[in-house]
């Protein structure tokens, strides 16, 4: 990696203002289907398609000290709270299901050049709704901050795709605390800014790729990740060489997000 520039410094001028688009697509499959039962999952909509938010709000996102390329830091709640309600009106950070260690914000430094810093982020967040929770299995992105003008030229938060990447709990019978749940496919939940051809054509001068950043990230979340998994077939040929059990789990979700 070039060391040109080893620590960097980042600010935001809080008196600028970002308009800032959301969207929420329809939801069109869903395992048992509450998407056709449940009518809060069914009308499940942005609440504002497009808002000018203060450049303040994504002070959250900055480190509080000087970073290097592929340093994490934890992000802090009250403007991630302010964007996530452009969403959905009511967003929770601190999980109502006992999420382990899967909760908090964090975001890295992905790379930086003379003028530009992108940062690469992840986080966890449900919202409420009538009778019931909605749980993202992960919103992840990125912002691309001009260091010179101390604003962000360009931000994008997402729920990546996935064959399922989202999960219910649904209090269908409103005199009974016992809720059902349900897991589904979302196509598009999200809020951006900016173009994506500019991150397009910006070149770095120190930089990791997207994939080692998410990796960085997940780590913070999961300790699961830290084991080494290998598939069926090579725990097998393990156990024989080295005279081992094999202790099988079985699990009917991800290990890595919240969408299960």
């Amino acid at each position: 990696m070039n060391t040109l520039l080893d620590k960097i410094t980042l600010f935001l001028d809080g008196d600028k203002n970002i308009s800032v688009k959301g969207f929420i697509a329809p939801i069109e499959h869903t395992l048992s289907h509450f998407h056709i039962e449940w009518d809060a999952l069914a009308n499940l909509q942005v609440a504002e398609s497009e808002k000018n938010h203060p450049m303040s709000v994504f002070h959250a996102f900055m480190p509080l000290e000087s970073v290097s390329v592929g340093d994490v830091w934890q992000i802090e709640e009250i403007g991630v709270l302010a964007l996530l309600r452009q969403l959905n009106p009511e967003p929770n950070l601190n999980m109502h299901i006992d999420s382990g260690d899967s909760s908090n914000l964090w975001a890295c430094l992905r790379a930086c050049n003379e003028r530009y810093a992108d940062v690469q982020f992840r986080i966890h967040a449900e919202f409420k709704l009538k009778d019931g929770w909605f749980t993202p299995s992960q919103f992840t992105g990125n912002l691309i901050i001009d260091r010179v003008e101390e604003q962000v030229v360009f931000f994008k938060m997402y729920v990546p795709e996935g064959t399922v990447n989202f999960d219910v709990n649904w209090h269908e019978d409103k005199n009974d605390d016992y809720a059902i749940t349900d897991a589904g496919f979302c196509s598009r939940m999200e809020l951006t800014a900016g173009t994506e051809n500019f991150v397009r054509e910006l070149k770095f001068i120190n930089a990791i790729s997207r994939e080692e950043a998410a990796r960085a990230l997940m780590l913070r979340f999961y300790k699961s990740e830290e084991i080494n998994w290998v598939s069926p077939f090579q725990a097998v040929e393990l156990a024989y060489e080295q005279g081992k059990l094999i202790h099988v789990i079985s699990i009917d979700g991800p290990l890595a997000d919240e969408s299960c």
